[in-house]
């Protein structure tokens, strides 16, 4: 049985790695026609293999000279996933303007970026989904820039959706709680826990424990999967929503 995503193309942010990564190939199987791909890691983005025709750009998703570079050359995009996002994990009393500026340019800016040429390039009819975080609603120390970022994305994908309806147009947000992504390496808590329990693999396993009634963290794919839900038209009623998969660590 031919896909529904067959015939047609999409834009990850974030595409090197991750949900992103996982997200370009679960549309490769599903028959996506053309990947439009974006990292700041072009030999992590170059080594992603996949079966479908796919565009590789290494950018900085908070370049408005790049999107709007880009925009022509994506003109009846079908579907996006705003995904590119980057750590942070200090006390606010200790965060420096130039660290918050950094996660918030990444994070919320770069998001702004790709959400309004994803709109502006879009056929009626298509759909987008923002990855928001379970850090957008819930607070945690040392989440500050970040989480203020992905609260952001949360309002800023509702906005888009009430604005896009009539077109037909669905936005949609998915927020994450831990999931197993290269995100965790560069924060410094998660070096020490690697350290102490002796492995990384570990280190994801006590934090899930601690954190989630389920006691485990997703995996990349299955974020993915749930993006394709929400991509697809099994959500066609579905716009202006979070999805919330966190383990059941917000309850």
């Amino acid at each position: 049985m031919t896909s529904e995503f067959a015939g047609r193309s999409a834009l990850i942010t974030g595409a090197a790695s991750g949900i992103g990564a996982a997200t370009a190939r679960w549309l490769d199987s599903q028959g996506i026609e053309r990947l439009i791909l974006i990292d700041r890691d072009g030999a992590a983005l170059n080594a992603l293999e996949l079966s479908c025709s796919v565009d590789r750009h290494v950018a900085d998703v908070a370049d408005p000279a790049f999107w709007a570079a880009l925009e022509p050359s994506i003109a009846g995009l079908d579907h996006a996933l705003v995904n590119a996002g980057i750590a942070a994990g200090t006390p606010i009393a200790e965060t420096s303007f130039e660290d918050w500026r950094r996660v918030l340019s990444v994070n919320l800016d770069g998001a702004f970026l790709t959400l309004r040429t994803a709109l502006a390039a879009m056929a009626d009819g298509g759909s987008i989904v923002m990855t928001a975080s379970v850090s957008g609603f819930k607070a945690e120390p040392r989440t500050g820039s970040y989480g203020a970022s992905k609260a952001g994305v949360i309002q800023l994908a509702r906005v888009a959706a009430k604005e896009a309806a009539e077109r037909g147009i669905r936005v949609n947000a998915i927020a994450p709680g831990g999931v197993d992504t290269p995100i965790w390496d560069g924060l410094p808590f998660f070096k020490e826990m690697v350290k102490s329990e002796g492995s990384r693999e570990a280190a994801i396993d006590a934090m899930a424990r601690l954190a989630t009634p389920l006691g485990r963290y997703a995996s990349a794919d299955e974020i993915a999967a749930q993006i394709g839900f929400l991509l697809s038209s099994a959500a066609s009623t579905i716009t202006g929503a979070v999805l919330t998969s966190d383990g059941g660590y917000s309850l």
